[in-house]
């Protein structure tokens, strides 16, 4: 049979993985994007001879052989990247206070107990958990053989997992009295499960969590690579206003300006919201989706200030958490007590030698006010990011002196800025915030009563993150191999 075209809606990581599947079983595919590079909010830009990085902290499957490792190998080459397996994953300091949390669950535990043996019960319960969470294995096959040894296999850990998957970050929390501990569970993001910080850790410890050297940008530039080495296409500066729907069937879009372009398929791994209540006009919701919208917590936006310091900042600690004095006004309703900085002195393509980019991250769900700012006028909007800087800047030379009178390059992002490249909901810095009431079970790919379309991403993985690009797209893809009496090929 003649090929058929899949259409993308989004070349974030979602969509170029999605991508790579589907060339790989022999569709014909295009790719959609409305900005002027893919990547979505997996991307990184350059200012003033320094890049900033938006997105990757770390990256699950960097391990050979490791979780998820394999699964990366299906979409591109990933020997090609160079990980720095930092032995720290934050520092956090308040006042004279100063805990470091080492991603080694023997060393963490040590730290924690000489620095709060107040709480020595409630680190030794959270290193145990991190040392479980190191063995745990999710079954990553679709083949039911596979399915049952990997449910087998995570028999011993389903008590504590079921145990732990009631509490947010602030219920545990609220078992320390150490200022930095009670500050790591409890500020932050509250609501976020505390089984999200515990695996975290735990594939950490198994060393199989990784920071790629070039950041996203150099992840995603690798993946667009072998996409278009599979002869799949991407057409940018395409914004995709609706979704063409022929009795009860997908069968292309309209862009922006009203262009159509006509498929068989059509694949959403663009913003969720968007996708269902704009480019679907609401008529395919299903009454899942509608309490998902009603009741689901979305990650919140951020304003992200960037440095370019003509300083080496070498032996800082890559991520450092700092309790404030006095809060700072950030919007109207949002005031921060702490701010992390991200140090990039271990990644050499951010800056030349004795330089180094810094990036402070400022979570607020007050997205309105800075995209109505924004509309008001360049100037005032320009300001308040000024004024914002001005504030973090402050704290960081107090705490880093040695940056002092030496930040050569200053750009704030703001809510408004996330909306305005990616179309992200409320410029949602991520999706659906993984809670206590989401937990980890992916969302519908399809709709009721409408053939032929399918959503990615992770709109539908609550929790976000660069693997549920990865992994809805390697479900719907098969499910669309499947569909259409096509083999599932990854060679």
């Amino acid at each position: 049979m003649a090929n058929k075209k899949v259409i993308i809606i989004g070349g974030g990581i979602a969509g170029l993985c999605t991508g790579v599947y589907l060339r790989k079983c022999g569709f014909e595919t295009e790719i959609l994007e409305m900005h002027t590079i893919s990547g979505g909010l997996a991307t990184a830009w350059k200012k003033g001879g320094y890049i900033f990085e938006n997105c990757v902290h770390w990256l699950v499957g960097s391990k050979e052989g490791g979780q998820l490792n394999a699964a990366w190998k299906e979409v591109f080459d990933i020997g090609r990247l160079k990980f720095f397996e930092n032995p720290v994953f934050e520092v956090v300091e308040r006042g004279a206070h100063r805990i470091t949390i080492y991603r080694d669950p023997d060393q963490l535990e040590q730290e924690l107990l000489a620095k709060a043996p107040e709480d020595a019960a409630a680190i030794k319960e959270f290193a145990g958990l991190v040392r479980k969470a190191s063995r745990i294995r999710f079954t990553e096959s679709d083949a039911p053989l596979a399915k049952l040894v990997g449910f087998i296999r995570m028999v011993p850990f389903l008590p504590t997992l079921s145990k732990y998957s009631k509490l947010t970050m602030a219920d545990f929390g609220r078992k320390f009295k150490h200022p930095c501990l009670k500050a790591f569970f409890g500020e932050g993001l509250p609501d976020l499960s505390f089984l999200a910080i515990v695996m975290s850790l735990g594939w950490m410890a198994g060393g199989n969590a990784g920071y790629p050297i070039g950041g996203s940008l150099r992840m995603i530039r690798l993946i667009e690579e072998n996409y278009k080495k599979l002869g799949g296409r991407i057409r940018f500066r395409a914004r995709v206003e609706r979704i063409l729907v022929e009795d009860g069937r997908a069968v292309g879009v309209v862009l922006e300006g009203g262009k159509e372009i006509r498929g068989d398929v059509v694949i959403s791994a663009a913003d969720g919201h968007a996708t269902l209540f704009g480019m679907l006009g609401g008529k395919y919701l299903s009454d899942k989706y509608k309490r998902v919208y009603e009741t689901y917590k979305p990650f919140p936006s951020y304003v992200q200030v960037s440095l370019g310091v003509a300083a080496g900042l070498k032996g800082e600690p890559s991520l450092v958490n700092l309790g404030l004095d006095k809060k700072i006004d950030i919007d109207p309703g949002t005031k921060a007590g702490d701010l992390s900085f991200r140090i990039f002195s271990f990644d050499p393509t951010f800056a030349t030698p004795g330089k180094t980019a810094v990036i402070c991250l400022i979570a607020t769900y007050n997205h309105d006010y800075w995209l109505k700012l924004r509309e008001k006028g360049k100037a005032r909007y320009e300001s308040e990011k000024k004024r914002v800087a001005g504030k973090v800047i402050a704290v960081f030379v107090k705490r880093f002196p040695q940056a002092k009178g030496k930040v050569r390059v200053v750009d704030v992002a703001t809510p408004a800025t996330i909306i305005r490249y990616t179309g992200n909901w409320r410029g949602s810095m991520e999706g659906w915030l993984m809670t206590p009431a989401t937990g980890i079970k992916t969302l519908p790919a399809v709709l009721p009563g409408l053939k032929n379309f399918y959503m990615v991403g992770q709109w539908i993985s609550p929790g976000g993150g660069l693997p549920a690009g990865l992994m809805t797209g390697r479900a719907v893809s098969r499910r669309v191999c499947k569909e259409n009496g096509l083999g599932w090929k990854m060679n």
